[in-house]
């Protein structure tokens, strides 16, 4: 039946019951009293939806608070066990997948490492496969319990239907136009059931950024960039409160914005990118070059032997990385005019502590002052398990905005 407005009651319900949920999820445990006026429901619709929750078992009550002179009030929350997300992030260093109940308490993990840069799609989409059967069977959860996996991925991800979903174009390490999602689903027909798993697959900036705003250092900001340094350099830019993404999700490719006209070579084949001066690989060429001799063969070990390094060679090339930094900080202020810049990923986590006060002068430095004076240039909250939380939430969205249904007849698509 619709309404004049065009919604449908079922419309109206399922708007109710996502109201109800996203409340309890993020400001829980509150009682129903509490619910109405922050959702602007009448109390009988609170009762009501409440009641079908609980049956559910979407809400649990969590206690009892006492009242003004009256009965003590009831305290419900979102049942942590009523459902599972797994998280995979598909980094370049390696591929990690978390299993988590819906109060993000970490159930199981599995860890696969990539030697050529994450470069054979085929390899990395057998190790997401492998891991999420691992981290399943070391929890005891079943497939159909999950309510879906989200994938955190280099590059910019588009849907194509006619390509079965997801299709990943990641430069960088030779993806052009990878069925990330086809493959994957390929992959885990031998593993019951996950096959049929919802999967969504997004930037690995952008869930990197939407954890840190949920759970993170920008909670609370309306207006924000997240910065993810690895490898490579991307962000997740945030305006009023919504993750932009460009007409085909590929906004937030900052790492191949140019910062020097004819300088470096960058990975994705241009010359000048911010990725080629701040990225963990750009740090490490010109270390070597300067005459630096890691110790380490791989790239997170090597990082840290640049920033523990006394020597004229490594401040040079962290002096340098810091300007370079604070000036594509300052790019982003002048453009997006944000309260909050974050820096993170493993190798903004590793190093930030050592640059971020060069990176802050520098920023003041390039940008403009008034727009400068403005945003806080802070370090991330979550660690390195920050795009693996984020890639949960999308999943997590979905059923937060669906009331709490997990919807397993239609493809979930990537958050943009």
């Amino acid at each position: 039946m619709a309404r004049n407005n065009g919604r449908t009651v079922r419309d109206l319900r399922r708007s109710n019951r996502s109201a109800v949920l996203r409340h309890l999820y993020f400001e829980g445990p509150l009682s129903r009293q509490e619910l109405g006026p922050v959702t602007g429901l009448s109390s009988g619709s609170i009762s009501n939806v409440a009641a079908e929750l609980i049956a559910e078992g979407v809400l649990e009550e969590a206690g009892a608070v006492d009242s003004d002179g009256g009965r003590p009030r009831t305290l419900l929350r979102v049942a942590p066990r009523c459902g599972h997300i797994a998280g995979v992030d598909v980094g370049e260093t390696r591929v990690r997948v978390e299993l988590f109940d819906l109060a993000r308490t970490e159930l199981a993990r599995a860890e696969r490492p990539l030697a050529d840069g994450g470069r054979d799609a085929g390899r990395v989409v057998a190790h997401i496969a492998e891991g999420l059967a691992a981290v399943l069977a070391d929890a005891g959860v079943a497939a159909g319990e999950l309510l879906g996996v989200g994938l955190g991925v280099p590059g910019i991800v588009d849907r194509e239907p006619a390509r079965g979903g997801a299709v990943v174009y990641a430069q960088t390490i030779g993806w052009d136009a990878v069925p990330l999602e086809a493959m994957l689903r390929t992959a885990a027909t031998g593993a019951p059931g996950l096959a049929d798993v919802p999967y969504t697959v997004a930037n690995g900036a952008k869930t990197l950024g939407q954890a840190e705003m949920w759970f993170g250092a920008g909670r609370g900001a309306r207006n924000a960039v997240i910065a993810l340094i690895g490898s490579g350099v991307g962000a997740c830019v945030v305006t009023d409160g919504t993750a932009y993404g460009g007409s085909s999700s590929g906004a937030g490719e900052w790492g191949h914005t140019t910062m020097r006209i004819r300088g470096r070579r960058c990975r994705c084949g241009a010359r000048g990118c911010l990725e080629a001066y701040v990225g963990a690989e750009g740090m490490l060429r010109r270390w070597r070059e300067a005459g630096g001799e890691p110790v380490a063969t791989d790239e997170e070990s090597a990082l840290a032997e640049l920033i523990a390094a006394d020597d004229p060679a490594a401040r040079a090339v962290l002096d340098e990385t810091a300007e370079y930094l604070g000036a594509g900080i300052a790019d982003l202020v002048n453009l997006f005019n944000p309260e909050r810049i974050v820096l993170s990923g493993w190798a903004g986590l590793l190093a930030g502590p050592r640059l971020l006060p060069a990176v802050r002068g520098a920023t003041a430095m390039y940008a403009l002052r008034y727009p400068a004076a403005r945003a806080a240039i802070e370090m991330g909250e979550l660690g390195t398990d920050a795009v693996t939380v984020g890639a949960a939430t999308l999943p997590l969205s979905h059923f937060l905005d669906a009331g709490g249904t997990a919807h397993r007849d239609t493809a979930a698509t990537p958050t943009r």
